[in-house]
C-alpha cells in the first residue's frame, strides 16, 4: 500500500471518529434539552419539593430573577438527567478497543454511577436542610430582619448540595482507575493523610465556619475514601489474581 493511500486512509478513520464524535454530542444535547424542558414545565413542583424543609419566604428582587430561577434549576435537572446519557456515549465511544469482557464490566459503571450521584445530592440536601442552613439561622440570634432572596439562596444550596453529588462518585472512579492500572491501593494508603487533609479542606469550603459542622460533613467524606481504599484493594487483588492465571 502507498504512502498516499495510508495517509488517506488514515485521514477517513480521523474524520469518522470526529463525526462518531459529533453525533454522540448531538445525542447528549438533545437529552439535555428534553431534561431542561422537563424542569421547566414542572418547576413549580420541583420548586415546592426543594424549599419543602425550610421554615422561610423566598424573595424576588426584579422579574429577571423570576426568570433566572427556571433557567438554573431547569439546567440542573438537564445535567443530573444527562449524566447516565453522557456516560453510555462516552463508553460507547471507546468500547470498540475493549474486550467483550471489559464492555461487560464497564458497562455496569454507567448505572453505578448515576445511584451515587444521586445518593451524594440526596445526603448533601439532607445535611443542608437538617444540619447547615438551620445553623447559620441560628447564628442570627434575632439580630437581623431574615430576607433571602430565590437566587441566593438556590446558589447556596447548590453549591453544597452538587459537591456532595460529585464526590460521592469517588468509589466508583477508584474502582474504575485502578482497573486500568493508573492508581494502586498502596498509592491510597500511602497518601490516606493528605486524602484527607484535602476532605477536610473541602468540608470546610462547603460548609459554615464552625469546626464541629465541619467535622461532621468531613467524616461522611473520610468513610468514602475509605469505602474507595476498600473497593480498590478489591479490584487490584482480583486484577493481580487474573494476571497470575493467565500467565500459569
Amino acid at each position: 500500500m502507498s504512502s498516499s493511500s495510508k495517509g488517506t486512509e488514515k485521514m477517513m478513520n480521523v474524520v469518522g471518529h470526529l463525526s462518531e464524535l459529533r453525533n454522540r454530542l448531538l445525542v447528549i444535547m438533545i437529552v439535555f434539552v428534553v431534561f431542561f424542558a422537563l424542569g421547566f414545565v414542572n418547576l413549580k413542583e420541583i420548586y415546592t419539593f426543594l424549599i419543602k424543609g425550610i421554615d422561610i419566604q423566598l424573595t424576588v428582587m426584579s422579574p429577571g430573577e423570576i426568570i433566572w430561577i427556571y433557567l438554573y434549576i431547569s439546567g440542573v435537572i438537564g445535567f443530573i438527567g444527562t449524566i447516565p446519557i453522557l456516560a453510555y456515549q462516552l463508553w460507547a465511544y471507546i468500547s470498540p478497543g475493549l474486550t467483550s469482557k471489559e464492555k461487560r464490566v464497564s458497562l455496569i459503571y454507567i448505572p453505578t454511577l448515576f445511584i451515587l450521584f444521586i445518593l451524594g445530592f440526596i445526603f448533601g440536601y439532607i445535611m443542608f436542610i437538617n444540619l447547615i442552613f438551620p445553623f447559620l439561622l441560628s447564628l442570627n440570634d434575632g439580630m437581623f430582619n431574615e430576607m433571602f432572596t430565590v437566587e441566593k439562596y438556590f446558589r447556596f444550596m447548590f453549591g453544597i448540595t452538587l459537591p456532595f453529588a460529585f464526590l460521592f462518585e469517588l468509589p466508583i472512579m477508584v474502582m474504575f482507575l485502578t482497573k486500568l492500572g493508573i492508581i494502586t491501593p498502596h498509592f491510597l494508603t500511602k497518601n490516606r493523610k493528605y486524602a484527607y487533609f484535602l476532605l477536610i479542606v473541602i468540608a470546610a469550603f462547603i460548609t459554615p465556619p464552625d469546626i464541629v459542622m465541619q467535622i461532621i460533613i468531613a467524616i461522611p467524606l473520610i468513610i468514602l475514601y475509605e469505602i474507595s481504599v476498600f473497593v480498590s484493594k478489591m479490584v487490584f487483588r482480583k486484577k493481580t489474581y487474573a494476571k497470575s492465571e493467565s500467565i500459569s
